[in-house]
């Protein structure tokens, strides 16, 4: 193979005694021979080919931490909270800090990440060859996240955790005169921009897999009032349900199998790193 078609290659006479690195003879001095610069090693001229690489092993994959940034966004503030008080108050800071309490902007935070820690603890332990999870992934070219995606045999799910007080209902609107409209109430607050929220994190990932597989939502309330019978319910065809009413759903039977599994999970990671 000549040195211009392979630019880290040079045909020789070597200075030195060598090995083929591809049938492993012995190549004495002055012989001449190929001399690839960046492995340091020499072939026969006989050979057309470089010798194939010894494979690498697939690189460790992080599949993050839940709740980590959104922990991380508590405590920055909380921090932020407690230096202004103790440089405006600098001889009774500390107090005045201990007594009084977050505020609930910063609480939400602390909050929030309770809701993904339990669920994703939850997908940890279902996690398998045919389930396999990702947790507090960054959407690329934007501060926010997606809490959990689970590879699953039925495609991809990406799950929204939440810790609300009251029980997630669907209110229907419209009617005979106009569209139907469904909106995500939790007790009496609406909560459906929640779902546009995980409509727009469904596409991030579309966008991540070209097509291949296909994307589901869900959102997980932790901790909300949910009835002893029924409760759950879809809005857009978005699952809306608790932790153990999720099970199911991640471990139905689907086209994928465990090596499609793998490659989504792989291509989702590498595409989608921690937040």
């Amino acid at each position: 193979m000549s040195e211009q078609a392979v630019p880290d290659e040079k045909t020789m006479r070597l200075r030195y005694e060598g090995v083929c690195s591809v049938c492993a003879v012995a190549l004495p001095a002055k012989a001449t021979a190929v001399y690839d610069r960046s492995t340091k090693r020499v072939r026969c001229l006989t050979h057309d080919e470089a010798p194939v690489p010894e494979p690498v092993l697939d690189s460790p994959i992080d599949p993050g931490t839940p709740g980590a940034s959104a922990r991380r966004e508590f405590e920055r503030r909380a921090q932020r909270r407690e230096q202004r008080i103790r440089e405006k108050h600098p001889r009774i800071g500390g107090l005045l800090h201990a007594l009084s309490d977050e505020p609930q902007s910063t609480t939400a935070w602390s909050t929030g990440a309770s809701g993904e820690e339990r669920c994703g603890q939850r997908l940890n332990a279902l996690a398998t060859d045919r389930l396999r999870v990702l947790h507090d992934r960054r959407i690329p070219g934007s501060r926010a996240n997606i809490d959990h995606l689970a590879v699953t045999p039925t495609g991809v799910f990406v799950i929204d955790a939440k810790k609300y007080a009251g029980r997630p209902q669907l209110k229907v609107e419209g009617g005979l005169l106009r569209p139907r409209v469904g909106k995500l109430l939790v007790g009496r607050r609406d909560c459906t921009k929640v779902v546009d929220g995980v409509l727009k994190q469904m596409d991030v990932v579309r966008d991540a897999l070209g097509g291949d597989a296909p994307v589901r939502g869900a959102l997980c309330f932790v901790a909300a009032d949910w009835p002893l019978i029924g409760g759950s319910f879809t809005i857009r065809e978005m699952h809306v349900l608790w932790p153990k009413k999720l099970v199911p759903l991640l471990q139905a039977e689907g086209p994928l199998d465990v090596e499609a599994i793998d490659g989504t999970y792989r291509l989702l990671a590498s595409k989608l790193p921690p937040a």
